[in-house]
This record gives structure tokens, sequence and C-alpha cells, in this order.
């Protein structure tokens, strides 16, 4: 299977002006990111692109979830999108933000989120939307 995207230079990147971090595409193997932090992101958002999406030649267990009414699921995500995704440093050092990558400037070295075994954590926070709930009164509290 063949994405146009893989293809296309400046498509499905992760980065800004400047500062490339890495590409989405190939989503599989291994990334020529030399900053651990950039590459760990790349990754994390490799594997979002994958899980958010439905019917990929991968194995994997899609974590969509189907429309309905009253319940509208986000799209899959796409890079640098805020507002159908966004990430939350965990470790080496929890964040109390959310951000999309990149996160910060071009010039950002990034030394404060560095670990010091390679390991990196982010948790993914999705956008749902539902009805508004109308017509309910909140009666009272009990503690």
């Amino acid at each position: 299977m063949t994405y146009p995207e893989a293809l296309t230079p400046g498509v499905r990147e992760v980065g800004q002006s400047g500062d490339m971090w890495g590409n989405i595409y190939p989503r599989a193997g291994a990334i020529s990111q030399t900053h651990d932090y950039k590459a760990a992101a790349v990754i994390a958002q490799r594997v979002a692109d994958l899980v958010t999406r439905t019917g990929q030649p991968h194995i994997y267990t899609p974590l969509t979830a189907s429309s309905r009414a009253g319940y509208w699921p986000p799209s899959p995500v796409i890079e640098g999108d805020s507002s159908n995704h966004q990430w939350q440093m965990l470790t080496p050092k929890k964040s109390p933000a959310c951000s999309v990558f990149p996160d910060g400037s071009a010039t950002d070295t990034h030394t404060d989120k560095l670990s010091e075994d390679g390991a990196y954590t982010w948790t993914l926070w999705r956008p749902y939307k539902c009805c508004p709930r109308r017509g309910q009164t909140f009666l009272g509290s009990t503690g």
C-alpha cells in the first residue's frame, strides 16, 4: 500500500520551519533524529497516527469509536493540530500543561525535558463532543 503523503516532502512531518523533528512515514522502523526527546516525540506521534485510524496495514488494535446519536468521536490525529489532540508529558518530568509537537520554539534545546535513560511517556488527550444536557436541575448534595 502506497501513501502519497509518504512520498511528498513537507507533508506529514513533525517540526516547524528551521527545526524538523521527523516524518510520520514510514510509521515503522528507525528514525534519523539525534535529539532523544524529539525522536521519542516523533515515535509517539507515529503511534497515535496509526491507532487513531482503521484499516491500516499493520497488526494493531485501533483506538477508534463509531459515531452514534449524540456522540461524535474525534477525527484521526494530525500532527500539529491542537484541535484534535494534545500531549501531556508524564516522564521524565510531569508537565501540568498539554501541547502538540513540536512544543517550544525552533531554538529550544528541551534540556529540561531530557531523560537520563531515554525513557519518555506522554498521555494523548483527545476531544469528544456530546449533545449538551438540558432540562436537568441539580437538587443538592449530601457530602
